[in-house]
């Protein structure tokens, strides 16, 4: 069986967490987008990790992790990644790469910084981790597969056509010297030889398990509102996060996909640029910004202040039904308890007007502001609560009033930032 854990807001719903738990009940776990431009933090007996290229399987040593064809592999990150567990004292995690992956290089990154800074106030938030232009070279078909690095005639011709569009950028729009062939290829050698005993055919591998009846945990990093196609355009990430395309970017069959598990925060918060209706500002986002999560609300990989507002009903029903979800995780519910009222977007009032509950595409999104309702809070702590029916009545209340709104049952509700601390609905 084939199950995926996406996000159904703009990333940052907390997917870390939830994955480790799910994690724990699969044989493999897979990550099949993205790169090291987001990460999921997991707390544990280990410590708190905050996990970028990594499948949040690593701390489970019977799971076979996987990085999908999907992944922008980033192999230094990832190699920093896997050396970090060890000096924690995490067992070595089963880990296995796709020869058909794509290599993120060093100039991705250095050309991801040069148009964010030509762009300048129009820039679109990017984490300056290289992913928009590694996106584009891999669509352009000029990329790297990790399979072309252990064949030195073909990467050298791979590299020249490269750098024949790379290098005349480089002179003419951002004024910067041109990359060496030579030394590309050298360095890529080498890097090549350091994954070299985790490189294999993982769709064979994942169709193998498929076949013989094991869970399959397909990873999404972000959220549907940072979909190319689906979200806040041009506002969002390079690769889709969609769990409809965890079957490309893993390679696995459709027919295979029975559970999707979409994760919501109980408020909204978002890293990046781009239109957030629900968006607070002073001391009421500083104070939910505060106590939101172990340690804030700041980026996991970026470490940058996250936007935040209040649970954004338009914008989590449309991601929970452009994923498809089949059952929502709700997290960070213990952040609220200190409100005696909880404000709740039910709808947005566009630029001219007109009252909607369907979430727009951008140039209505940009116009729009929040249309409130308020529940009353519980005013109380909800950690250490184990049980679902212990909590405050007007916490479940809370609960049913989202679950009704974006209309697929809850199931597991997060009372906490530790793995233990999930309630089973």
């Amino acid at each position: 069986m084939v199950r995926a854990i996406v996000g159904a807001n703009w990333g940052d719903e907390g997917k870390g967490k939830i994955t480790d738990l799910l994690a724990e009940e699969s044989d493999v776990v897979v990550r099949f987008q993205g790169g090291a431009n987001a990460g999921h933090t997991i707390i544990n007996e280990y410590g708190k990790f905050a996990l970028h290229l990594l499948p949040s399987g690593v701390f489970h040593p019977n799971v076979v992790n996987v990085i999908g064809p999907g992944v922008a592999l980033n192999v230094e990150a990832l190699l920093r990644e896997l050396r970090a567990l060890e000096e924690r004292g995490v067992p070595a995690p089963q880990l296995k790469i796709s020869d058909r992956c794509q290599v993120l290089l060093p100039l991705h990154v250095d050309f991801d910084k040069f148009e964010e800074e030509r762009l300048g106030r129009n820039s679109f938030g990017s984490t300056k981790s290289g992913i928009a232009p590694f996106y584009s070279d891999k669509f352009a078909k000029v990329g790297l597969q990790v399979c072309m690095l252990y064949d030195e005639k073909l990467l050298r011709e791979r590299v020249n056509i490269l750098l024949v569009k790379h290098n005349c950028l480089l002179e003419h729009l951002y004024h910067k010297p041109p990359i060496d062939a030579d030394a590309l290829v050298r360095e890529l050698l080498e890097t090549g030889e350091k994954i070299r005993p985790m490189v294999c055919d993982t769709t064979r591998l994942l169709h193998e398990a498929d076949r013989a009846g094991r869970v399959i945990l397909l990873e999404g990093q972000l959220g549907t509102l940072r979909d190319p196609d689906h979200g806040i355009y041009p506002y969002t990430t390079s690769s889709s996060p969609l769990a409809g395309y965890g079957c490309v970017g893993a390679g696995v069959p459709p027919t295979s996909l029975k559970s999707i598990v979409c994760v919501t925060k109980a408020y909204s918060s978002a890293v990046g640029a781009g239109p957030f209706v629900v968006r607070l500002s002073g001391d009421e986002a500083e104070e939910l910004r505060r106590r939101g999560g172990d340690a804030g609300e700041y980026g996991a990989t970026t470490h940058r202040p996250r936007d935040v507002g209040w649970f954004d009903c338009v914008a989590s029903r449309y991601g929970v039904m452009v994923q498809g979800a089949t059952e929502v995780a709700l997290t960070n519910l213990d952040v609220l308890g200190y409100l005696p009222e909880i404000p709740v977007c039910v709808a947005y009032e566009t630029a001219d007007g007109e009252r909607i509950t369907d979430f727009p595409a951008t140039p209505v999104l940009l116009g729009c502001k929040p249309v409130y309702e308020k529940l009353p809070g519980w005013q109380c702590d909800i950690r250490g609560i184990r049980k679902y029916s212990d909590l405050p009545e007007n916490c479940r209340r809370y609960v049913d009033f989202i679950e009704q709104t974006v209309g697929v049952p809850i199931h597991i509700v997060s009372n906490g930032p530790r793995r233990e601390e999930v309630l089973l609905r």
